[in-house]
């Protein structure tokens, strides 16, 4: 048997600065929110403030997650906490979606008794919102494609930008129109473009909890290529799942007409499915092919 495991911590980038820049940037928002929300006599405001407080919370979580994942294997747990990346993401997305739902509710609210504002504090804190959260968002967006944990956190902070611009739009809108029911439309119409964003983050997150195979691994591919590997004659109890938001393992039973398997063999099946397949952690039982020899694992149960 053999068995690889690479800390690959140089590809969970040190997220840390930007995690701290986020927080603090939204943390001074939040507080610019309640301040001039309490002064406009916005309720608008002072709603979104508590929205922001949210993404605070959800930068937090990811950020602890992130440091979590980086922590050793124990006795009782024998991967370490890399799977606590996944679990935050889920939860942002909940967090996300329940955020989302206060806005159109709050929107459809308004839509029927449309609320005189303060046009000029409105825009101009909502334009700082703009500027604070895209300034957030911009420094997850490197690593969004590769981890669904700081995807999480660009998704909330992105939501908030388009949101912010969106009162900015209504809020001179309104100035020029007179037209209330601006802002309670547009609110709705970002709460659908960003629902659909977190609908695909929310789903990604419930697969790898359920360790479902990782978006972009070729089961297929993997399969041909360990039956066409020299002197095997059949593979089963093929497995793959997230170990965390950015590693992937897999397990696998190789059957070989050969009475000699040696390290060098292993050693290149590893490193194919890590430099091809991206999947750093694998673990490979060797059996032989014989006609008393049947293993437990190797039945339609098993079988995909």
């Amino acid at each position: 048997m053999s068995h690889t495991h690479s800390h690959h911590h140089h590809q969970i980038n040190n997220y840390n600065r930007s995690f701290a820049i986020g927080i603090a940037l939204n943390v001074i928002f939040v507080i610019i929110e309640v301040s001039y929300g309490m002064v406009a006599d916005s309720l608008a405001l002072i709603a979104d403030a508590g929205h922001n407080l949210s993404d605070v919370m959800s930068l937090m979580l990811a950020w602890g997650a992130n440091y979590l994942a980086t922590k050793h294997p124990t006795y009782k747990r024998t991967y370490g906490l890399r799977k606590v990346t996944i679990m935050a993401s889920l939860l942002s997305a909940v967090l996300l979606l329940v955020a989302l739902g206060g806005i159109a509710w709050e929107s459809i609210e308004r839509l029927s008794s449309p609320q005189p504002v303060d046009g000029v504090i409105i825009i101009a804190v909502a334009a700082i919102g703009v500027i604070i959260n895209t300034a957030t968002a911009l420094l997850f967006v490197k690593g969004q494609k590769h981890d669904l944990n700081i995807r999480a956190a660009y998704l909330h902070m992105a939501a908030d930008a388009a949101i912010s611009l969106g009162v900015v739009v209504a809020g001179i809108a309104i100035m020029m129109t007179g037209w209330l029911w601006l802002d309670p439309v547009i609110s709705l119409f970002i709460v659908v473009v960003i629902l659909l964003g977190t609908w695909h983050l929310l789903k990604d997150s419930i697969d790898l909890s359920i360790d479902a195979v990782p978006k972009g691994i070729d089961v297929a591919h993997i399969q041909s290529y360990l039956r066409d590997l020299e002197n095997i004659s059949d593979i089963h109890d093929l497995h793959i799942w997230a170990l965390s938001t950015t590693e992937t393992a897999l397990t696998v039973h190789l059957v070989t007409t050969h009475k000699l398997i040696d390290n060098a063999f292993l050693k290149e099946v590893q490193e194919h499915l890590h430099h091809n397949f991206n999947i750093s952690h694998t673990t490979i039982q060797i059996e032989h092919e014989s006609g008393d020899y049947n293993c437990v694992l190797d039945r339609d149960v098993c079988k995909f």
